[in-house]
């Protein structure tokens, strides 16, 4: 299977990590309402069921994406 682009993967992470800590502060219906959309896409997009498991895979793909970037040659 091939994976979501780094840049979305990373923009979709730091987006839920942002919605749960204002969830977990006492967010909004709307805050609600947006850690749910972006856990949906996140988790379409790693494959996955479970936003902790939609978050462990992206993550894991982040890190692949990182050790494969080719070295910039001078």
């Amino acid at each position: 299977m091939m994976g979501a682009r780094p840049s979305l993967l990373r923009e979709l992470v730091e987006r839920c990590e942002t919605l749960r800590r204002r969830v977990a502060s006492g967010g909004s219906t709307q805050t609600r309402r947006q850690l749910e959309d972006v856990t949906y896409t996140l988790c379409v997009v790693t494959g996955t069921r479970q936003l902790d498991t939609a978050l462990y895979v992206a993550r894991q793909q982040l890190a692949d994406a990182m050790r494969h970037e080719q070295p910039l040659r001078h």
